[in-house]
């Protein structure tokens, strides 16, 4: 069966495989176009530099006019990441927008990574550390960092 948001989601997985954006990589599960899994890679030059970040993706048939719940598997210190790995993110809740693609969300949540919003607390010790200690907050990043080189 193929409706509008399943159209929409391999044309976005096609984009995503003849174009992808550095740092991220995303793909849907073991043939179901509506849960995808995706890598965000740390960038370069910041305390999330070498991390390898895995999320899910769960599409409903509303997408692209409703956003995917987005959930980090891996184990974040982020202080606009909930403690069961969902996300504090703008585009995700009210900004959403049908324009975003699976690109444009990882690339988002990329850039999140290292430009936190401590105003807007998912994780009130990251953002309190991120505000007032950087170098704890970023001792802290790096712990999850090398976590997830041998986290599967």
């Amino acid at each position: 069966m193929s409706t509008p948001s399943r159209k929409r989601l391999m044309r976005d997985f096609k984009r995503l495989q003849q174009d992808p954006p550095a740092g991220i990589s995303g793909a849907p599960y073991d043939n179901n176009i509506m849960l995808w899994n995706a890598v965000i890679f740390g960038p370069d030059d910041t305390p999330w530099d070498g991390g390898t970040f895995k999320l899910t993706l769960q599409f409903s048939e509303d997408y692209p006019n409703k956003p995917p719940t987005v959930r980090f598997i891996s184990r974040m210190f982020h202080p606009n990441i909930y403690a069961d790995g969902s996300i504090c993110l703008d585009i995700l809740q009210n900004q959403w927008s049908p324009i975003y693609d699976v690109a444009a969300i990882l690339t988002s949540i990329q850039s999140l990574l290292c430009d936190p919003n401590p105003n807007s607390p998912a994780n009130s010790e990251a953002a309190r550390l991120f505000s007032e200690n950087k170098r704890e907050y970023n001792r802290k990043v790096r712990e999850v960092v090398e976590q997830s080189w041998t986290a599967d």
